[in-house]
């Protein structure tokens, strides 16, 4: 075996004896160092530090220990989740030199499930970003074809994924950095409920849409790595005390009677046709399957871009006030003669990118005097009907079902000059994050033609009914080839 295998794959050879966690760490390491180059998906690599976890638990299987559900298994992070003493830069300037004091709650928890942490994965600077373009270390490249983005904000962590380097990476999703991602990189990846994972240790940008969650190439390990970082966390208020279930138990195959609901009239418009096409088919899938297709109304979701765009700037606004050069990360250089003042501006001029910038002032507008009522309470109540739109759908449906994103992966640069065409490329993701629910991305099939690019679809759930979400996943995972497929990089 080698890191070729799905995470339970290495596990369950962990644990009988048939290979070693250090063979299996070692592995992952040579496969980073093969395709780094090309997909320039690693920020940073923690080798040493990889090894000396996986010799401590082939020591302890030796010793006869009872092994966590993730022994052995190479994991990447998002390089927004803190390490403690591992470099940590959210891929921007200012933080090139952080190297946090402490860990994030979801890196303790996998590490208690014998994870071995093999690096931190390339982002959108401060997960900004739809196309990982945004990066101070520059884009990461699709493994399906290096002229096209993996997606953001979470590029890195998919690509990984995709490239066979790690079974399992991290990331985060604020307007799908998780979903888009996995959906252009032809992986699974999952957005819980918001309150299911701790947010302790992950470097904020909208903390009322933030939550972190899992890539990785099957439902099932999907749903192993949700059950090891689910759970109440002190270090976190807004973290749930919500029972977590057995995720991967409920992967029955069954879905007969499941009630799937589809937003026609939402996806109706702006859907490349070889999305429609694949999105029609994973329909036709689930209903062979046995589940019942039922039409829903999501009157409100048109505004689902602006609303988001109001309250992930205004709260990033606020969220990155503290990187001002005083307590932590990059300080520009000063003379006798500059202010406090001037050593914030030309700081912060310095260490953020463009785009992190303009949020930043579009957040500082939308929640300056006479602008606030305006827009920013505006975009809070019809995020609320935004919610109530999903509670009156979800009655009818036990799950919804929509493309993951309106296009196939773009190519890198396509976007970059128009922010307004970027952003609308998370249609589809966004109020999902707006309403706090839970999705899914998987794979659906490929484009037509020389470029055979991947294409995804999201499963959607009630809150903290990940579970059933994850049956629905499962079950067009079994019927279908594409978690088999393998990306030529």
């Amino acid at each position: 075996m080698t890191a070729f295998a799905t995470a339970r794959e290495i596990r369950d050879a962990i644990v009988t004896g048939e290979a070693s966690a250090v063979e299996f760490t070692r592995a992952a390491l040579a496969r980073i160092d093969q395709t780094n180059p090309t997909l320039n998906a690693f920020n940073h690599v923690v080798a040493e530090r990889a090894i000396a976890r996986a010799t401590l638990i082939d020591q302890q299987r030796a010793a006869g220990a009872t092994l966590g559900p993730l022994a052995g298994v190479p994991v990447a992070l998002k390089d927004n989740l803190c390490v403690k003493g591992v470099r940590t830069t959210a891929s921007s300037k200012i933080l090139d030199t952080f190297h946090p004091p402490y860990s994030a709650t979801v890196v303790d928890k996998l590490e208690s499930a014998g994870a071995v942490i093999v690096g931190k994965t390339n982002c959108d600077e401060f997960a900004m970003g739809s196309s990982n373009e945004n990066s101070a270390y520059g884009p990461v490249r699709n493994p399906w074809a290096s002229d096209r983005t993996p997606g953001g904000s979470s590029g890195g962590s998919a690509a990984a994924v995709a490239a066979q380097c790690v079974p399992v990476a991290l990331g985060s999703d604020t307007g799908g950095s998780i979903r888009q991602p996995a959906s252009f990189c032809g992986v699974v990846g999952l957005k819980p409920t918001y309150g299911r994972v701790s947010r302790y240790g992950l470097l904020a940008f909208a903390s009322s849409l933030d939550q972190i969650g899992p890539f990785t190439r099957t439902v099932g390990d999907a749903a192993v790595a949700l059950s090891a970082l689910s759970g109440r966390d002190p270090m976190d208020s807004t973290s749930s005390s919500e029972a977590v279930p057995d995720f991967a138990a409920a992967l029955t195959g069954n879905i007969r009677g499941v009630r799937v609901g589809v937003p026609r009239a939402f996806v109706a418009e702006g859907v490349d046709d070889t999305v429609r096409r694949a999105f029609d088919a994973a329909l036709a899938v689930l209903r062979d399957a046995g589940a019942t297709l039922v039409d829903v109304e999501l009157p409100h979701a048109r505004y689902a871009i602006p609303v988001y765009y109001l309250i992930c700037t205004a709260e990033a606004s606020s969220n990155l006030a503290r990187y001002d050069g005083v307590k932590y990360g990059h300080r520009a250089a000063t003379t006798r003669d500059d202010t406090l003042t001037t050593m914030y501006s030309r700081t912060r001029d310095e260490g953020f990118g463009a785009e992190v910038k303009r949020r930043i002032m579009l957040g500082t507008y939308v929640l300056s005097a006479g602008y606030y009522d305006a827009f920013y309470l505006k975009a809070l109540q019809v995020r609320t009907l935004l919610r109530q739109d999903y509670a009156r759908a979800l009655e009818l449906a036990d799950v919804i079902v929509m493309p993951t994103s309106p296009t196939p992966p773009f190519r890198l640069g396509e976007k970059t000059d128009d922010p307004l065409q970027m952003y609308l490329a998370d249609i589809f993701t966004v109020s999902v994050n707006l309403a706090g629910l839970p999705g899914v991305s998987i794979p659906c099939g490929f484009t037509d033609g020389g470029d055979r690019l991947p294409l995804g679809f999201q499963v959607i759930g009630r809150m903290f009914d990940e579970a059933t979400m994850l049956r629905v996943a499962d079950a067009h995972e079994r019927a279908t080839p594409w978690a088999k497929s393998v990306a030529p990089v």
